[in-house]
């Protein structure tokens, strides 16, 4: 993955990351508040010698207070200073315990002696901050004392300097530590939860992870229209607003399949899908009437014998169609029907569903049905999914060419790996992937799904529609004019 994907991953997941980050730093905040509060009082004592005129002597006297200093600093340490002031304060801590508190340093080269002390009383560490300074000077003259001549002075002693003062504010916890420490665990967390999810996450989401994974190309990208929530129809592609959007990526989808072949141009179409509504039948007819908005002769026939809609689509009679030519019992011209609308564009129904779908799809009269209507105009043949039914798999090799639907954040890598494989194994020819009900906005439309934000002058429009769905003149684009290749 490189540092795109990683930034695409992580705006894909960014309410869970955002989660985890409010639960961690909602957690420190709440450990904060249940922790007891500790305050801290330093007092200072310094190393002093007796004075001296001479000036070697005096330099000797300072270099002697700074070697004091450091060997007090163990004896500041010890349990004796800590009796000391136990007994001092009349505490009921232990000398022990007081000990465990008290943090004494040295700074390089000085003859100051720090006392640090912590409590969760602000009064108490001023205390015994103080009276361990004190103490440990007590403590420094008694020793010293001991080791001078008698009814002399000590050389050295420990002089108290400025006492400490009552602490405002705690030291720990820290708020700011705190909540830093919370939010930026909460953002490894969700970050980490950002990445297994989408190891773990198998459906497809950008046409990019198409060609990567299956090596397959992405002739069309289709965005979610909130229009077809819940229905399959036509929609009207004209003009701005709501409409643009899917216009364009429809114009760009006929478009794309212009150029496929340009030697060889595809003729006979086959859409199908993976799996059940991924929106194949809609593609189909959104498809057809793109095309035929620009002045081509289009066939849609519904070889879908086992749940047909484009009698539904359309709003034709589905009771006579593609069976009844298949069967003999009617000739293409009665059966065939002009969508209102849009008189280049026609429908062959799926007519009476037949007990043996896949045998009637795979005849040889199927065969010459399409060749004969790729004489007269483009075929765009809608089929069952690929993975219930061996339908689509069966009819793709008397296609010039099959066309697969996936649907974004539906359609899953395992489903559609195992919907192409069962085309090469008929040898179908997989023209490509139509990534459908892409989200117009988000981070999975990077790169690819560019829609509404560019304006285009609409198709001009001839005469009224009463279905929605006007007529347009030709647009300059090339036509599907080559002939059928050998099926």
């Amino acid at each position: 993955m490189t540092l795109a994907d990683y930034l695409a991953v992580a705006r894909r997941y960014w309410l869970g990351i955002l989660l985890f980050v409010a639960v961690a730093t909602a957690g420190a905040f709440g450990w904060y508040l249940v922790q007891p509060r500790v305050y801290e009082a330093q007092s200072n004592g310094m190393v002093v010698t007796g004075g001296s005129e001479n000036l070697n002597l005096s330099l000797a006297g300072d270099n002697l207070s700074k070697s004091k200093a450091k060997s007090y600093r163990s004896l500041a340490d010890s349990l004796l200073v800590a009796e000391r002031v136990v007994k001092e304060l009349g505490i009921s801590t232990s000398a022990q315990a007081i000990a465990g508190t008290v943090k004494v340093t040295v700074p390089v080269d000085s003859s100051e002696l720090q006392v640090i002390a912590t409590s969760s009383d602000p009064v108490q560490a001023k205390e015994v901050a103080d009276a361990w300074v004190s103490a440990l000077a007590a403590q420094v003259y008694e020793i010293e004392k001991s080791m001078s001549s008698t009814g002399s002075e000590p050389a050295t002693k420990v002089v108290p300097l400025a006492k400490a003062t009552v602490p405002t504010a705690p030291v720990s916890p820290n708020l700011r530590l705190a909540l830093g420490a919370g939010a930026a665990g909460g953002l490894v967390l969700g970050l980490v939860y950002a990445l297994v999810r989408n190891v773990l996450d198998r459906r497809i989401r950008a046409a990019a992870e198409v060609e990567r994974r299956f090596h397959v190309p992405v002739v069309g990208t289709l965005p979610r229209d909130k229009r077809l929530v819940g229905e399959t129809r036509v929609l009207d592609i004209h003009g701005t607003g709501a409409g643009h959007a899917m216009g364009e990526a429809l114009r760009e989808l006929r478009t794309n399949l212009h150029f496929i072949d340009v030697d060889n141009p595809p003729r006979v179409l086959l859409v199908t899908s993976s799996l059940p509504s991924e929106g194949k039948s809609t593609v189909i007819g959104n498809l057809a009437a793109t095309i035929a908005a620009a002045g081509e002769e289009v066939i849609v026939v519904d070889a879908d014998l086992r749940r047909p809609t484009a009698h539904k689509v359309f709003g034709v009679i589905g009771d006579a169609g593609m069976t009844d030519v298949l069967t003999g019992r009617a000739s293409i011209d009665e059966v065939l029907q002009e969508w209102g609308p849009m008189p280049q564009l026609k429908i062959l129904a799926a007519g009476r569903i037949p007990p043996n779908p896949s045998e009637l799809l795979g005849s040889r009269a199927m065969q010459h049905l399409l060749e004969e209507l790729s004489q007269r105009a483009v075929v765009l043949i809608d089929t069952p999914p690929l993975l219930p039914v061996t339908d689509a798999a069966v009819l793709s090799r008397a296609a010039d060419g099959t066309l697969v639907v996936a649907r974004a954040r539906k359609t899953t890598t395992d489903s559609l790996q195992r919907a192409l494989g069962n085309l090469g194994r008929v040898r179908g020819r997989v023209l490509g992937v139509i990534l459908n009900c892409v989200p117009p906005k988000g981070p999975d439309t990077y790169g690819y799904g560019y829609y509404g934000t560019y304006t285009s002058k609409p198709e001009r429009r001839k005469g009224r529609s009463s279905g929605g769905q006007g007529s347009s003149a030709p647009e300059p684009v090339p036509a599907f004019r080559g002939r059928r290749s050998a099926s």
